[in-house]
């Protein structure tokens, strides 16, 4: 036999329903303000979309072990670093761990200052900004590529230009240009960067009269230190025939804790 609503059940349903309802509305303005969520405008500006690239390839912190070979046409030579990384504080240490002509060379970065360590000479040398685009070790890459003095998020303004295709891959296409006083170079940069899951796949770096300089590819993508990331950096000088410098990852650990001890002077002259 069913089963009539009496009017208490009707008010009692009444008020499951308005308690559904308030819950459903507080539900939903605890997820509008969690700060990992990302709103189709944060996507529009290009912005979110270059922070999640910068923090997949750096993570809080890193730490790994790098190969960086420079090709000219009438030489080559690779060098084995490691490089450890504090991003959130602006920290960065370099040790040059062969060949043996260059081991122990090592560079400090804490904020804006810069200093390098020539052990055979036993000499530190603090780097001053306006060389911050010299070539580092004679390399494509410059000081600041490699200890990211300047940042490509808080640095630029960044526009989401359209969706193309990279290396058959689904990407972003985003533009970076400095914002008004920010003590960068480069006028413009241009991104690809996978969607999905933020890979980056080229970057392109333009000069004040929009000429472009130089271009890096990422290849080699696979996991390393538990992400799926590129492990060949190529940097080619576009104007420098037959000139390239390839960086690959041997090995990295990310979000690992790291000794404040590394990121000092006398860490830089302690060559073991």
């Amino acid at each position: 036999m069913p089963v009539k609503l009496v009017p208490a059940d009707r008010k009692r349903g009444t008020g499951i329903q308005r308690f559904c309802n308030t819950f459903a509305v507080i539900l939903f303005c605890l997820l509008s303000a969690l700060p990992s969520s990302t709103t189709a405008e944060e996507i529009g500006s290009g912005r979110e979309i270059i922070r999640r690239m910068d923090t997949l390839m750096r993570g809080d912190t890193n730490a790994g072990v790098y190969e960086m070979t420079v090709r000219d046409p009438n030489w080559e030579r690779t060098l084995r670093l490691k490089v450890w990384e504090k991003r959130k504080e602006k920290k960065t240490f370099i040790r040059i761990l062969s060949p043996a002509k260059e081991e122990g060379i090592g560079t400090l970065k804490i904020g804006f200052e810069m200093w390098n360590y020539l052990p055979k000479v036993e000499k530190t040398i603090k780097v001053p900004p306006s060389m911050m685009m010299q070539a580092w070790m004679g390399s494509d890459f410059t000081n600041d590529d490699l200890v990211k003095e300047s940042s490509i998020v808080e640095d630029y303004l960044h526009r989401l230009t359209g969706e193309v295709k990279m290396d058959g891959f689904d990407a972003y296409l985003i533009e970076a240009v400095p914002k008004p006083d920010a003590p960068v170079v480069w006028d413009k940069i241009l991104y690809w960067v996978r969607k999905g899951d933020y890979v980056p796949l080229r970057q392109e770096f333009y000069s004040e009269r929009g000429e472009l300089i130089r271009v890096m590819t990422f290849s080699g993508i696979k996991e390393i230190g538990g992400r799926v990331i590129p492990t060949l950096w190529q940097m080619r000088p576009v104007k420098k025939t037959g000139r390239e410098t390839t960086l690959r990852i041997v090995d990295v650990e990310f979000n690992k804790s790291i000794d404040e001890d590394v990121f000092t002077l006398r860490n830089l002259t302690r060559v073991r």
